[in-house]
């Protein structure tokens, strides 16, 4: 995660879909996955929907801004969806004995933080992490603190073992957060699990996936994503089934076909590829010298360059450039159908008309997904979220350090809209490792018989906080 200005209102609108894939059998190291919960809009009042607009913008521009300033077996973990698509979450297991939190996942940036029990009211009323609870638990004594679009974190870094889809690491450093801007957690969401590269981490420590990927713990070095979407179906929740994502392997129940795999630009930091063309309404969209793209599961929307932006919208009669705080975005008939695909130098891959609407603020207006970047010189031309990654298998590798995407399949297709209960978090037997420090020399340990289920949650929060990730 990169620690910016503007945390406030985007964190919360990042991570859901339930997915059903059961982990492959191994007779070695074993992978799992973790089911995912979507969280659905609170409200569809035009002066909220502006301000979480506004904030979206805001935190990108911390985000990716200035990357100077940012260090930032198998298994499953189900997710979820909060806000109607606009942010997804899931469930790590911490501590001896291990206590279950919700987390922001974020492919946008690379520290896992939990609130602490010290850190009073600015913190809300998501559950805390208290270190006087768990035997595992040791505190660095190392401060750090995390600058976002609208706001802060700060506290201290610390060690602990920290579970997740049935694999456990132990000495994972982490942020123990004692203060945070007001309104930046939204219940039940307790913090943030980066899913980005070491190099990017404001604490300095390596990420849990990276731990795991990178000392034999999977049996393939990476993790796959599925998102569902709920943005079109009337009255859902505001917590929804979210999707799945898979560690260690690939679920071939969730798509068909190859994965193609795009390899990161330099050396790795963002999960951050070239993007070749795009596409709208049957027109391309010329994007040359503006051409690379990160991709985030931590961002709502679709940030570009505004030449690219006001081109795509072109292509929509009846499109205006928003103003005030929907600057940088645009409004377009709701009665519009939009097509949209994109390109990375392979396959074409489409968009769901539904996937361009952000939300709709009048009985004919909507504001589209795609806006304004306001990251500058020097960060990426576009941040590419949800929007997209609601529409494919989305895979994330280690080595060689690369980016894939494949078709979804009918069964995951399927799931799309579903009424049903949100996946509960599960503590259980791990694959055990254990982190030795920023090296990322973690030790395999014990494999555990079974898979491992962890739930992760969509939502849409007031602040808009996952929109900044």
């Amino acid at each position: 995660m990169f620690a910016p200005a503007g945390l406030t209102t985007l964190l919360f609108l990042l991570l859901s879909q339930d997915a059903s894939g059961a982990p492959t059998t191994s007779t070695a190291v074993v992978g799992r996955s973790i089911p995912i919960r979507r969280f659905n809009p609170l409200s569809q009042n035009f002066t909220l929907v502006a301000q979480r607009a506004k904030n979206q913008r805001d935190i990108l521009a911390v985000k990716y801004g200035d990357r100077s300033l940012q260090q930032r077996g198998t298994g499953y973990n189900l997710i979820v969806n909060q806000g109607t698509d606009t942010g997804y979450y899931g469930t790590i297991a911490i501590g001896t004995p291990p206590v279950s939190y919700d987390v922001i996942l974020d492919t946008g940036s690379s520290d896992l933080w939990l609130t602490s029990s010290t850190c009073g009211v600015s913190c809300g009323t998501s559950p805390t992490y208290d270190p006087t609870k768990s035997s595992t638990f040791q505190n660095l004594s190392t401060p750090f603190e995390i600058q976002y679009g609208s706001g802060a974190v700060a506290g201290y870094v610390a060690e602990e073992t920290v579970q997740m889809a049935g694999f456990s690491v132990a000495k994972q450093g982490f942020g123990v957060v004692n203060a945070l801007s007001s309104n930046f957690n939204t219940n039940p969401v307790s913090g943030i699990m980066g899913l980005a590269w070491s190099s990017l981490s404001s604490t300095q420590q390596t990420p849990f996936w990276q731990t795991l990927a990178s000392d034999g713990s999977w049996d393939s070095a990476l993790f796959g994503v599925q998102l569902t979407r709920y943005g079109n179906v009337s009255g859902a929740a505001q917590n929804e089934p979210g999707g799945v994502i898979d560690m260690g392997y690939t679920n071939s129940s969730l798509y068909t076909g190859s994965i193609e795999y795009h390899n990161l630009i330099g050396a790795p930091q963002y999960w951050e590829i070239n993007m070749t063309t795009l596409t709208v309404q049957g027109k391309s969209i010329d994007i040359a010298g503006i051409s690379t793209a990160i991709i985030d599961t931590g961002t709502t929307n679709i940030a570009g360059p505004a030449s690219a932006v006001a081109s795509i919208y072109a292509q929509i009669p009846g499109s205006q450039a928003g103003t005030g705080q929907l600057a940088g975005y645009y409004t377009y008939p709701c009665s519009t159908t939009v097509n949209v695909q994109f390109n990375f130098g392979g396959n074409t891959w489409s968009m769901s008309s539904a996937d361009f609407t952000h939300s709709q603020v009048s009985t004919t207006e909507c504001i589209g997904a795609f806006f304004i970047s306001s990251i500058g010189q020097g960060g990426p031309s576009w941040v590419i979220g949800d929007a997209f990654l609601k529409n494919v298998y989305s895979v994330f590798k280690y080595s060689p350090a690369s980016v894939g995407f494949a078709a979804l399949s009918e069964t995951a297709i399927a799931q799309n809209g579903v009424k049903a209960a949100i996946p509960s978090p599960t503590i259980g037997a791990v694959t055990a490792a254990t982190n030795t420090g920023v090296a990322s020399s973690a030790m395999l340990g014990a494999v555990s018989s079974g898979p491992f289920s962890i739930l992760l949650c969509f939502w849409l929060a007031s602040t808009s906080i996952a929109l900044l990730f």
